[in-house]
Formats: structure tokens, C-alpha cells, sequence
């Protein structure tokens, strides 16, 4: 079996702001194996608040050659290498050449018979209430469900303009982290008129210990606090859903195992991207079919996509022709 690993990097459209700041371009690492006859595609996003990046990333992928020569298998991948982007990138072109090598398409392999299209949500960017409020208002005109990016003080100003703004859409808002030292049952309260219906990661990862006992209106969602099955027992009674991102479970194996358990244990799903090309989308699309939020609007804010992409329309993301992956 042949590796080949490619670091490529891709301009954001305007710039990507969060509470832990700007982007303005994205650095994915991607993965084709070839067996002579078939190629499998896949691509990652290094999660950077992990201290990953492309290059470390396309480092360990190639350190895998020889090991995949030996053991092909998914599950051989999972047991050699550690959760996150790397493993990300393997376990996609894996599935893609299974895809392949079999006919059978990897939703079909998934136990998917006909994926489905998804509504997903279009990312607001942190800035004043009368930018977020003008962002939304433009985006309304596209997306049913949008999401917020906060960070701590003025969120209620921000979250009333993005309602001004969008006075239809369904609201879910990401707070990064940035309510640890707030009141977070308060912070909640103030966004339940406003019609808010989920909170992405209001504390920080490894503090979650200061949401016991916080009754909040509005579903509480573990974001960098759920990276993959291990970490589930620590967020019962603490969150009411999960955010799947495939880059933090390690691939579409994992994700789709981490989904399973998690409903089993009352979690409801969202689904979540990093900034990435439609090719990093393909996996996560399959885990969205089974997720309540879905958030998977990655390529919309770079300056282009792949040729291959998925389509948008109406808000929603479109099944791909197969062109693309799986």
C-alpha cells in the first residue's frame, strides 16, 4: 500500500473569529492511499488548542506506513495511534478505499441505507452586536439555524442583535469557554427569551466540576470537554448533549462508536467541523445523520472548496455524488 501525506493550506473567507481569536487561512493535512487499483482520500484539521499542526500531524500519519503495510485495519489504526487529527486523516481515507475496494459506499458500511440531506447551522463570528446583527441578517436569508460565537462579556448584547437580525432562525450559541468565572445558570437565563436552544462549552475543558448542580433552561453542550468515549462518564449530570467532531475522536470509527454510547447514555448530538474542505466534511456528514445540531459548515467559510465539494442550498448540505469520498 502506497502513503501519501500533503499539508495544504486554504484562505478563510474574511477572517474566523472566536473568543480565542482570528483566522485567517487553515492548514489541513491530507491522506491518499493507494493500493494499485483504488485510492482512499482523507482529510484533517489539526486541533490547534491540543498544540497540534499540519506538519506535526503529516509527521506521525507517515510514521504509519510501514505499520499499514503489515495491518490495513481500522481497528489496527485505533490501537496504534492516539486519539486526534492524524488518526483522523488515516481512519477517512481507510474507510474511502474499503469503499472502493468493495462497492459498498461507506454510509451503506456506516448502516446508513440513504443518507439524508441536513439542515446545518452558519457560524456567526464573534465581533460587535451591530456586526454579528448585520452578519445574521445576511445569513438569515440562507440558513434556518445559526450559531453564535461568544466570549464572555456583552453576550447579551450580542445575542439580542443577532435576534434583531434573524428574527426566524433557530439560535445555538458556542461560548468557548469564556463563562468559567461567570454564573452560567444566569448567563442562560438572560439568552432564553432570545430562544437560544443549546450552549456549546461554557467552561473550561478539565473545569467542568463548576457546572455540578448548575440547573440550566437551556441545554448545556460539552464541546472540548467530549473528545471521544473516555471522556463521556465525566460529563453525565454535567451536560446535556456532546459536539462529535471527528478530528477530536480521532475518526469517523471512533465518532460513530462515541455516538452510539452516548445516546445509550442520554446524551443528545450535535455534530461539529473545524474549518476544513468538503473533503473533511464527508466522514462527519454520515455521524450528522443521527445528531439533533448539526454544524457542519466548514467550507462555506473558506474562500473556496473543493472541486468535488458538497452542495449547499437552502441551508441544508446535499448528499455527494460519490465523486468526493466513500
Amino acid at each position: 500500500m502506497e502513503l501519501e501525506v500533503a499539508v495544504e493550506r486554504w484562505p478563510v473567507a474574511g477572517a474566523f473569529v472566536i473568543a480565542r481569536g482570528a483566522k485567517t487561512h487553515v492548514d489541513v493535512v491530507t491522506v491518499c492511499l493507494r493500493d494499485g487499483r483504488h485510492v482512499g482520500r482523507g482529510e484533517a484539521t489539526p486541533i490547534y488548542y491540543h498544540g497540534e499542526d499540519a506538519e506535526g500531524c503529516a509527521t506521525a500519519i507517515r510514521a504509519q506506513a510501514d505499520a499499514l503495510r503489515r495491518d490495513p485495519s481500522r481497528a489496527g489504526l485505533n490501537r496504534r495511534m492516539p486519539r486526534g487529527a492524524a488518526r483522523n486523516a488515516l481512519d477517512a481515507a481507510l474507510w474511502d478505499l474499503e469503499a472502493k475496494r468493495t462497492g459498498k459506499s461507506a454510509a451503506f458500511r456506516a448502516g446508513i441505507a440513504a443518507p439524508q440531506p441536513l439542515a446545518t447551522a452558519y457560524t456567526i463570528s464573534l465581533g460587535t452586536p451591530d456586526r454579528m446583527e448585520a452578519d445574521a441578517r445576511a445569513a438569515a436569508a440562507r440558513f434556518s439555524l445559526l450559531k453564535l460565537k461568544l466570549a464572555g462579556a456583552g453576550d447579551g448584547e450580542r445575542v439580542a442583535a443577532v435576534r434583531r437580525g434573524a428574527p426566524a432562525c433557530r439560535l445555538i450559541v458556542d461560548a468557548n469557554e469564556a463563562w468559567t468565572d461567570r454564573d452560567v445558570a444566569a448567563e442562560a437565563a438572560a439568552l432564553l427569551p432570545h430562544g437560544v436552544e443549546l450552549i456549546e462549552q461554557p467552561v473550561k475543558a478539565g473545569q467542568d466540576h463548576l457546572l455540578d448542580g448548575v440547573r440550566s433552561p437551556i441545554t448545556l453542550c460539552a464541546d472540548e470537554s467530549c473528545q471521544d468515549r473516555a471522556d463521556l462518564e465525566r460529563c453525565k449530570g454535567r451536560y446535556g448533549a456532546i459536539n462529535i467532531k471527528l478530528d477530536k475522536a480521532g475518526g469517523l470509527t471512533e465518532a460513530l462508536a462515541l455516538a452510539s454510547e452516548a445516546t445509550t447514555a442520554g446524551f443528545e448530538l450535535m455534530v461539529g467541523c473545524m474549518l476544513s474542505t468538503s473533503l473533511g466534511i464527508a466522514p462527519a456528514f454520515l455521524v450528522g445523520q443521527q445528531a439533533r445540531w448539526v454544524d457542519l459548515d466548514g467550507p462555506l467559510l473558506l474562500a473556496e472548496d473543493r472541486v468535488d465539494g458538497f452542495t449547499y442550498a437552502d441551508g441544508r448540505i446535499l448528499p455527494a455524488s460519490g465523486a468526493l469520498w466513500g
